[in-house]
């Protein structure tokens, strides 16, 4: 699904936001952490482990996983229990109905900001749209709950699709605006995926972090911040792949399954996604800029989705034929770590102020689906 500048009305992003919870993990933390768990599991399950039921835990070290993914450390909403042997995860203490919730908490923190620098206030917005990989309940939407928080007259929805939900979302968002059913867009991502992380699992327990994102979309002509940028072009597409997952649902309660179970966390065959998403990924940028008349060369800047520096290094490699600078395509992930469909925004909003007018840049994410969403940018 595509659309390109020459709607109607000219749609611009005027602000982002970006907001950090106030903890951090580091790798070392999380190594010592787990490591001592892995460690009391193979002695408590010595006997099985011996007779071949049970395979032994293997340990991990800071130095692997910086190497596998260019994290360094990442931040979390809630720290306490993470650390814990014997819990394994966040500790978060339950809010009542009449409470603003943890990630509506989180989202109108981010909302804010960019209200701030899009030079726009709640009355000037008539459409959020809450846009993450996971929401902590069905309904009312999170959305919903931000527009009351914020005051905000119009409507407001959720929207999941895991690591993509951010370009998905200002998709929407530019669509809306370009067909005048909306004015003035928020686009919020707030991804609380620290409760869906499998702190036990060595390959897959350092790899999220939790923050919070948004955006302002608007109209060209009601655009009123110092750093805007026009949308060019958005493009989505979807494939279906199971090697990224998370099966955890209320379904659960009428198959009788453990809720809480490895298979209902986060989980994913890390090779087959590298080897298959890379591609789709450069061919899926490489095709929309062609298509809105970008060259490649013509690119001063590429904010790509921040999972993996592996997968960052690889695509920008295969389209530029050679490696992207810092400058050119920076990195978060590795304070950040992956922060799920906000880290394409988090580089955007963190390297965005310097570009000069007619710079052109790209926001891609990619993720679970398989899914990819992309935005190509002009600095106004």
């Amino acid at each position: 699904m595509e659309n390109q500048v020459s709607n109607k009305n000219n749609v611009v992003i005027s602000g982002v936001g970006l907001w950090t919870p106030a903890n951090t993990i580091t790798n070392e933390e999380l190594v010592e952490s787990y490591n001592a768990w892995a460690t009391q599991y193979n002695i408590d399950h010595a006997a099985q482990i011996e007779a071949d039921e049970l395979s032994p835990k293997p340990l991990s070290s800071a130095a692997f996983i910086e190497k596998a993914s260019g994290i360094k450390s990442r931040y979390v909403y809630a720290k306490e229990g993470v650390l814990d042997i014997n819990r394994m995860r966040p500790k978060l203490e339950p809010r009542s109905d009449d409470e603003l919730s943890h990630q509506a908490e989180m989202a109108v923190a981010a909302a804010e900001k960019a209200l701030q620098a899009a030079n726009k206030t709640p009355a000037d917005v008539d459409m959020v749209i809450v846009a993450c990989a996971y929401t902590e309940r069905s309904y009312p939407a999170i959305a919903i709950e931000v527009q009351a928080k914020l005051g905000i007259q119009g409507f407001g929805f959720d929207m999941l699709v895991a690591c993509s939900a951010a370009t998905f979302g200002l998709q929407r968002a530019h669509d809306s605006v370009a067909a005048g059913s909306a004015k003035c867009v928020l686009v919020i991502n707030p991804e609380l995926t620290s409760p869906q992380v499998n702190y036990t699992d060595r390959d897959s327990h350092f790899i999220f972090g939790d923050v919070a994102t948004a955006v302002v979309v608007e109209t060209a002509a009601s655009c009123q911040s110092e750093h805007s940028f026009d949308v060019l072009g958005t493009r989505c597409v979807t494939s279906y792949s199971n090697n990224i997952r998370s099966n955890f649902g209320y379904v659960a309660r009428v198959t009788d399954e453990d809720p809480f179970a490895t298979d209902k966390l986060f989980h994913q065959n890390g090779r087959k996604v590298f080897k298959e998403v890379c591609p789709m990924a450069a061919e899926h940028i490489e095709s929309h800029l062609n298509d809105v008349g970008v060259q490649v060369s013509q690119l001063r800047r590429w904010w790509l989705h921040q999972a993996n520096i592996n997968m960052n290094l690889l695509i920008s490699k295969r389209l530029l034929g050679r490696d992207a600078t810092a400058d050119e395509a920076p990195v978060v992930l590795d304070t950040f770590a992956n922060t799920a469909s906000a880290g394409s925004i988090i580089a955007f909003a963190k390297n965005h102020e310097d570009l000069k007018k007619d710079d052109i840049g790209v926001i891609c994410s990619f993720g679970a689906g398989y899914s990819i969403g992309s935005l190509v940018l002009k600095k106004r």
